[in-house]
């Protein structure tokens, strides 16, 4: 017996860790669950005390009303007793004493209404911080809990990251050189093709001004300053004119 007794607080207590496990590991969820609840509690308690400032705005209405009707009872006896109408004067005496009972019965109710709506709303403001207060504390937690989540990732990432890196570093450097590889095989095909097709010494007669149709700075600052001494200088057998003298 010793050994099963044994046995099941060993169950129990694994059984006790594995759901403690599991309310720790989603403990702000069950916060956040516990405060809507407790937001639907706040909700249901407002309901309650505007149904209590009804009721007793209701008594308070219905005092009026039996204060007014004392009045109104009041001068209707005296004018009976007047015109020496007793009975009729002892009848509403009898409907006065009535509305007094009426209203030394509910007048304590009403003021029972009136402290216990002072307590509801007491209670509902103390609860409405604290709900508020728990809802900051909770948005604390919930911002350190993406702070360590984060930190632990760079912690566990950060052996890896280095080796991740340099890999990429190799890749890049074997890009660059495939690259330059292939520019290299780009320029000699096209040097292959401008000797094929004459491209090359063609670029060379340029460059030497050989080639015809070749035009240079050079040559049209020369035609220019040529034009200018042709308009400059008289065609051969004419004369300058001479400009008049003025007469002696």
């Amino acid at each position: 017996m010793s050994m099963l007794r044994k046995l099941s607080a060993l169950f129990r207590g694994t059984a006790h860790d594995a759901a403690q496990s599991v309310v720790d590991a989603n403990a702000l969820k069950i916060l956040d669950q516990e405060i809507r609840d407790a937001d639907n509690a706040q909700g249901k308690a407002r309901d309650d005390l505007a149904g209590l400032v009804a009721r007793r705005r209701l008594a308070e209405n219905e005092m009026a009303s039996f204060h007014d009707q004392i009045a109104k009872y009041e001068n209707s006896a005296r004018s009976a007793l007047s015109q020496g109408k007793e009975d009729l004067a002892r009848e509403v005496a009898v409907r006065i004493a009535e509305l007094e009972v009426e209203i030394s019965s509910r007048g304590p109710l009403i003021e029972d209404m009136k402290t216990a709506e002072t307590r509801l709303r007491t209670a509902i403001a103390s609860t409405d911080q604290k709900i508020e207060t728990l809802r900051r504390e909770i948005d604390i937690v919930k911002v350190n809990e993406s702070v360590q989540r984060a930190q632990a990732s760079v912690a566990l990432n950060s052996a890896g990251a280095q080796s991740r890196i340099g890999s990429a570093a190799d890749s890049l450097q074997r890009i660059k050189q495939r690259q330059a590889v292939q520019e290299e095989k780009l320029r000699e095909n096209q040097a292959l093709e401008d000797r094929r097709t004459g491209a090359d010494l063609d670029a060379k007669l340029r460059d030497a001004g050989i080639l015809p149709g070749h035009t240079s700075a050079d040559d049209v600052l020369a035609r220019l300053t040529q034009k200018e001494v042709t308009i400059v200088t008289p065609r051969l057998g004419q004369s300058a004119p001479i400009a008049d003298k003025d007469p002696a």
